[in-house]
Formats: C-alpha cells, structure tokens, sequence
C-alpha cells in the first residue's frame, strides 16, 4: 500500500466478508454494554471458558475511535480508476517478484498441495501487506472490541471474531497483548481474521506451529489452502474483458451468490472482448468497474468469485486478478 492507511485498506482475509462495504447492513438496536457483555461471557463459557477469563480478556481491551474512523471510509467505496493505483504499482510488482523468487520451491510446493495457481497466491500477500512489510497497527484486541461493542452495523460478526480470537490466542499459545493487525482484527501476512485463522491456517513447514505472524512459509500454504477451500479450478480463467454497445441488460454483481450464468449476461450488446471457447452454462456476474469517463465491464467467473470469498470487495478481487497477472507475467519473464 505506501501510506499505511492505503497499505492496509483491503483488510483482508475474508475480511472483508467482514468490512462494511458499499452496501453495509442496516443498523439495528444494540443491548447495552452490560448486557452484551453478559451475553459474550456466555457464549464464551459455552466454548470453555470461565466466566473470570472472559471478564479479564474484555477488562484489558480498550475503545478505539481511530478503528471506528477507519471503518467508516472503507477504500473499496471509492472508483476503480481510484482504487487501482494504489495496489498496482512497479513498486509492488518489484516486491512481488522478489518474494516469489525468495519462496519459489514453498510457493510451488502450495500451489500443487492445493491445486491454487502460484502468481494468485503471491498476489494475495502483495495486495493484504506488501509481503509482511505493513501488517497492521491497530492492536487486534482493541479493533474487535470497539467493533463488536460500539459498531451496530456489524456488531454481531466482530463480537463472534472477538471470542474467535480468545480461542485462539489459547490454542496457538499467541501473546494477546503484543497482536496487532487492520482495523478489522485480519492479522498476519495474509491478514487472517480470527475465524480464518483458526480455520484455514496451516503449518506448512512442519514445526509444530502455524504462525501467520512471523511465518512466510506458513502464511504461503494458508492462504493456499484458504483458496482451495473455497473452490478454487487451478487453470480456469478468472475474469474477461467485454465490449458493450449498449446499457447491459444483466444485472451488475453485488455480493451474492451467482444466481446468472455465461448465456444469460452476454448479450449483443455485451460480448467478449476476444472470441474464445467459454461453457455458457457456468455461473458467471457480471463486474462493472467505473472509469473517469465511462463504465467498464468484465465477466467474473468461479474463480472471482472465490477471490471475493477472501474481500468481498469486487474491487478489491479485480486489483488482485490484475495484480497476478502482471507478476505470472514478470516471474515468466525472469
């Protein structure tokens, strides 16, 4: 990202299922703080933990307004030809083919465990924190206690991920106090939530320990598997260009399950940009990306989607397909 505020603004993984994105839930009515306190303790205790653990892991988080600032202007509500610059960059291409040559034989070894093409992998950690250069600032504690106890719009998520990471402070042995991550508690080099983390993280190099923290080794075969998981077809095309000759008449994608296929968006007033051999019946969206001066369309395919799954964002999902293909090229190129 170069500023920290741009470096960090994808958030990442899953996150941003997490983040308020263009379209945040609306806000409902929350309990007190007495109360939702004391419905944290219980669910706490239902994952057991004692009423006295929980009430000292709360007592040392502390509000953070910067975290409710940040949230409020996500970088994902801004234009494309805004939001692209910030992630792909010569800079960043540079940082990415360095990592990948540094980790070519574990970024390999990810890609084949886990059937996940290399250059998106290498991708992911380029966009989330500059291969591990800008991770975060905000300590995770803190974010996921301001959020789940003074952001109504996604209180319940922040809440959940604030016992997720009391789970997993304990069972990965973390020193709670010194985690520091994104306004959204993603933490790591792949900016993991906690969830995730203790989902889909793995210990790829076999030292008892998966450490997405201080780890590269691990944090490659995490979000590998992270990809895999959600469906990843190693191979597939991700996205299409497309030329449009009128208004299109599919709707724009924004967020849901893919309910359209390949034949119900093209149209012939939206086709692809070059020909080529496409199963019309697979589930597709179609990606609108706004230009300074006019409106550009893609087809998004399985493959984008499952980059959503990681940042809903189809911003965020298209700077890390276009940010891939530029380093698989560079790394070819090498």
């Amino acid at each position: 990202m170069t500023r920290i505020s741009a470096l960090l603004a994808p958030l990442g993984a899953m996150l941003l299922s997490a983040v308020a994105q263009a379209n945040p839930p609306a806000e409902q009515p929350m309990l007190n703080q007495t109360e939702l306190t004391a419905e944290f303790i219980r669910t706490q205790e239902q994952k057991g933990f004692s009423a006295d653990e929980t009430q000292a892991f709360l007592a040392a988080a502390k509000l953070d307004q910067a975290v409710l600032d940040a949230i409020s202007r996500p970088w994902e509500a801004k234009p494309w030809y805004q939001y692209y610059p910030l992630f792909l960059t010569d800079k960043r291409l540079a940082a990415g083919l360095t990592f990948w040559q540094e980790h070519e034989q574990t970024i390999e070894r990810a890609a084949k465990t886990y059937g996940v093409d290399p250059q998106i992998i290498v991708a992911i950690i380029g966009i989330e924190t500059f291969y591990g250069g800008f991770m975060g600032k905000y300590p995770v504690r803190d974010a996921l206690y301001t959020l789940g106890f003074h952001y109504p719009p996604r209180a319940d998520f922040f809440r959940s991920e604030l016992g997720q990471l009391q789970q997993l402070v304990k069972e990965e042995q973390l020193s709670v106090d010194d985690l520091k991550g994104s306004y959204a508690g993603a933490m790591g080099y792949g900016q993991f939530i906690s969830s995730s983390y203790r989902h889909y993280a793995v210990d790829f190099d076999g030292d008892g320990q998966r450490d997405l923290l201080g780890n590269p080794v691990d944090a490659i075969g995490s979000v590998a598997n992270y990809f895999h998981e959600h469906g990843w077809q190693l191979g597939q095309p991700v996205a299409l260009p497309l030329i449009n000759e009128g208004a299109p008449g599919a709707k724009i994608w924004s967020g849901e399950k893919l309910e359209l296929t390949v034949a119900e968006i093209l149209s012939p007033q939206l086709s692809l940009k070059q020909n080529q051999d496409l199963d019309v019946n697979q589930p597709a969206m179609l990606v609108a990306l706004e230009q300074a001066e006019k409106t550009e369309y893609w087809l998004g395919l399985n493959n984008f989607y499952v980059i959503t799954r990681y940042n809903r964002s189809p911003l965020y999902a298209m700077a890390v397909y276009q940010f891939s293909e530029q380093l698989k090229h560079a790394h070819n190129q090498s």
